[in-house]
């Protein structure tokens, strides 16, 4: 049997951010594969989101969400034995599935591959997508081995970044090879679960069907003054050769009940993403926390080709368990354009307006996303903000000026008192 619900964790937070563009909600799935018996052998309950970047008619880069849809089906999953891997399938959607097998030896489980196959003919999640049809793409997990009999449970987010499509999971509580029809009543947490984590309810035969998960709220916290960000230094290969390279400081600003500031930590940011001859997107995740993805495209159009950015995404998640509740996403901005072959530098603070409730600041940023030559920047293009040669005309100026006032002030002393000596005569 599979009951997908909306638990109430998320009815809550939709509840605390009423009104905050690009908020999503998912869906939590259970799945309860039988064997012939009709005894249990699989269990599994987890939430999860995809974030894809497909490419439109016009080569332009968007990019989606895509959710499980509260009708889901697990055609396909098979229970496994000693000589056969289980298998854990589900499909939702218009044409869209999802699946991980699990391997066993005589005292152990694990996962050893997810299969994602997203269906590009769904145009309420694909508008205009150049490409038609399914795309499958299979991500080798990096799951431990967990004791057979073991519930493995991971409330933390977990993401996996492959061919432009970042699979994120979260409140996991999963078990392959059930013995005896029993699901098992200790636990193998993931490292990156904490005490302060979500509790789970564990399954039994006898609850399977009305386990719920629940995801606690973000804490609200008193705002404090917040220095501005350190300074990063990011950088993308292409095989061992460079074509990206990126410095920057970043803050969030989120603008709700309550504004809240937020530094990225570059010494727990990891940077990934994607070079092209057209296109290029810089990923920079926050130690599982914070999700920022620039994209930059060649502006082909003009006499000289430039580059600029195009596209910034930004995914908040919940400190304390992982949970995704904030995502939004800009694709019409035209700014940090450089000749194509240069970099683009500005030392002051810049604003990213991502919605009305979400803005990115950098600092000492310095990019170039194409042409990268022996690993080092080009010539930089630099902002308006840093330019100070226009203060020269204006210090000028404003010296000719008072010297001009002066001597009108003086000229006008000298005729007074020159006339007031003729008087007196």
């Amino acid at each position: 049997t599979m009951a997908p619900r909306r638990p109430y964790g998320l009815e809550l937070l939709s509840l605390l951010l009423l009104g905050t563009c690009g908020f999503f909600q998912s869906y939590a799935v259970e799945v309860d594969v039988k064997d012939a018996s009709n005894v249990t052998c699989l269990y599994a309950q987890w939430m999860m989101k995809f974030l894809i970047k497909y490419e439109t008619n016009s080569s332009d880069y968007k990019n989606t969400s895509l959710d499980l849809t509260p009708t889901v089906t697990h055609n396909g999953s098979i229970c496994g034995s000693d000589t056969q891997a289980a298998l854990l399938a589900v499909q939702f959607g218009d044409g869209h599935s999802w699946s991980v097998n699990f391997t066993k030896n005589n005292e152990t489980y694990r996962a050893e591959f997810i299969t994602f196959t997203y269906n590009t003919n769904d145009t309420a999640v694909f508008p205009d997508a150049r490409r038609q049809g399914p795309v499958t793409i299979v991500v080798k997990d990096g799951m431990h081995p967990i004791q057979l009999n073991n519930v493995f449970v991971c409330h933390h987010t977990t993401s996996f970044e492959a061919e432009n499509v970042t699979q994120i999971f979260w409140n996991v509580t999963m078990q392959p090879f059930v013995q005896n029809g029993t699901i098992g009543k200790k636990e193998s947490r993931c490292h990156a679960d904490t005490p302060t984590a979500a509790p789970t309810v564990l399954p039994t035969v006898a609850n399977v069907t009305t386990a719920s998960t629940t995801i606690s709220p973000a804490p609200t916290a008193t705002p404090k003054p917040v220095e501005n960000p350190a300074t990063g230094n990011y950088s993308l290969k292409t095989g061992n050769k460079t074509c990206l390279l990126a410095t920057v400081g970043l803050q969030l600003n989120i603008s709700q009940d309550k504004p809240l500031l937020i530094n990225i930590d570059p010494k727990t940011t990891h940077a990934d993403g994607t070079c092209g001859n057209t296109s290029a997107t810089l990923k920079l995740n926050d130690g599982n926390r914070t999700l920022i993805d620039f994209t930059f495209i060649v502006n082909a159009s003009t006499s000289v080709q430039k580059f600029y950015l195009k596209e910034v995404n930004v995914t908040l998640l919940n400190h304390l368990n992982g949970s995704v509740i904030l995502s939004a996403d800009n694709n019409n901005f035209s700014k940090w354009d450089a000749s194509l072959g240069n970099s683009y530098m500005c030392r002051k603070e810049q604003t990213l307006e991502i919605n009305e409730d979400l803005q990115v600041h950098t600092f000492n940023l310095w990019v170039q996303p194409f042409l990268v030559k022996e690993n080092k920047f080009s010539i930089a293009q630099e902002c308006s903000l840093d330019d100070d040669t226009i203060l020269i005309p204006i210090v000028v100026g404003a010296a000719l000026a008072g010297l001009i006032v002066i001597i009108v002030i003086a000229y006008i002393i000298g005729r007074r008192k020159s006339y007031a000596g003729y008087q007196t005569l």
